[in-house]
């Protein structure tokens, strides 16, 4: 990471660790697609996923999906967080807009959480799905960078696992606001590293499986 660095910041916290989960935050046709107020250029994050999700997957690591829509209920609960980023309501529950992308759709067995705000752990199950997995880490990908994905990273920490994330696997409306939120994470939350590294990590998961 470039940026300036600060003694007794910055440390590794460990990486992938033997029990990873894999966590996609929120790339869902409202993110992806050009025709959408919300889309972020997200083609080549979506080809990273792409490749964790094939090594996540042999390696046997629980992958988790989420995904951001709104009925009539969710509008009242959600009204602060709507009333800063009205496009939010063109994630309208049961709309194309809240699907998974296709290139990177979920399999049987693989959850897709619904959240109403910017951490995929609020009022979510996914904190007892880690648990009940016995995960020691946890990779996330997704988007955007400077805002669910670094929501979700200070969660992860603060539950107790190791956050990973994959720079590559990562992506933002906003080049500025990504690189600063990526410079933020690898300072003080978790590791930011190169997608080439975690899928090397996975790849050894697979190895230890098989002895």
């Amino acid at each position: 990471m470039s940026g300036q660095q600060f003694e007794g910041f910055g440390q590794r916290a460990g990486g992938v660790g033997r029990r990873p989960a894999l966590v996609i935050i929120d790339v869902n046709n409202g993110f992806t697609d050009p025709d959408s107020p919300l889309v972020c250029e997200l083609d080549d994050t979506v080809e990273a996923i792409r490749r964790l999700l094939d090594a996540a997957r042999r390696a046997e690591a629980p992958v988790v999906y989420t995904t951001v829509s709104y009925g009539e209920g969710d509008r009242v609960t959600a009204k602060a967080f709507i009333d800063k980023v009205p496009v939010l309501l063109t994630l309208e529950a049961g709309s194309r807009w809240v699907e998974i992308d296709e290139r990177i759709a979920p399999r049987p067995g693989e959850p897709v959480l619904n959240k109403l705000f910017a951490s995929a752990f609020f009022g979510t199950p996914l904190a007892s799905m880690l648990a009940s997995h016995g995960c020691d880490s946890v990779i996330v990908t997704g988007a955007s960078t400077s805002g669910c994905v670094r929501a979700t990273v200070v969660d992860v920490l603060q539950h107790g696992y190791r956050p990973v994330v994959p720079r590559e696997a990562v992506g933002d409306r906003n080049p500025a606001a990504h690189d600063a939120a990526l410079y933020d994470i690898d300072l003080k939350y978790g590791d930011v590293v190169s997608l080439d590294e975690v899928l090397d990590a996975l790849g050894e998961l697979v190895g230890a499986h098989a002895r």
